[in-house]
């Protein structure tokens, strides 16, 4: 069995997490507070980032994008038409560009300032960069977040998922950055009805739940974070 090193609220993790659970594969999850520099962790990946994924041989493979490439490259042939990164080059180039818009652009324009500041610092020390959050990041992050659910709604008026006709790696990472969004209610839902019906279909699927159980002590998701139905 793999072992998955995550951080419950860390939406790169939690990507890996919904895509490990549409391959059918349970992992066991190692939650890391990546500000805290675990000495074991750092042996496994010295970039002390999650997610890594460590398979039963002892094969690390640390971050999101790069792992999503491996379970496709170990796992994705036998997934037949659930394949989460389509066959053909040039689908392949729009799952691959999507996701890295997720990982990386809305990670450094939205759910970075949000989950540091409004999660994170909550349970870091002085000296590990916690304490009050920054208002200046946070209004920032839901003036972006707004910007980024204008684009999920032009690409669904013409698609049926993210990147085309089928669920893909795409459609899970947008997911997965906006869960976290959500739990602190900070996704104007309201401005994008088609953007908001492509996240019902993907919080209603099975991969979904445990997610939706997530929590943060001390903070409560917002009211319709685990409404299928919102």
């Amino acid at each position: 069995m793999a072992t998955l090193h995550h951080s419950s609220f860390c939406p790169n993790s939690r990507f890996i997490r919904l895509v490990l659970a549409e391959m059918g594969m349970e992992p066991t999850l190692v939650e890391e507070r990546p500000w805290e520099r675990r000495e074991a962790f750092l042996l496994i990946n010295p970039a002390g980032t999650t997610p890594v994924l460590v398979e039963q041989t002892g094969l690390a493979v640390p971050g999101a994008g790069i792992i999503a490439e491996y379970l496709d490259e170990t796992r994705g042939l036998g997934l037949s038409g659930r394949r989460l990164l389509p066959e053909h080059t040039p689908d392949r180039v729009e799952v691959r560009r999507l996701l890295d818009w997720f990982l990386v652009k809305f990670f450094a324009e939205v759910t970075g300032y949000l989950v540091t500041e409004k999660i994170s610092k909550r349970f870091m020390t002085s000296a590990d960069g916690g304490g009050p959050p920054d208002m200046n990041a946070i209004r920032a992050a839901r003036i972006n977040v707004r910007y980024h659910l204008q684009y999920i709604g032009y690409l669904m008026e013409r698609r049926r998922w993210i990147a085309g006709d089928h669920l893909t790696y795409a459609d899970l990472a947008a997911a997965a950055h906006l869960s976290c969004v959500d739990y602190l209610g900070d996704v104007p839902w309201d401005e994008s009805e088609i953007a908001k019906d492509w996240y019902a279909r993907l919080k209603s699927r099975p991969s979904f739940r445990t997610l939706l159980a997530d929590r943060v002590p001390g903070m409560a998701p917002a009211d319709h974070y685990a409404d299928l139905d919102f």
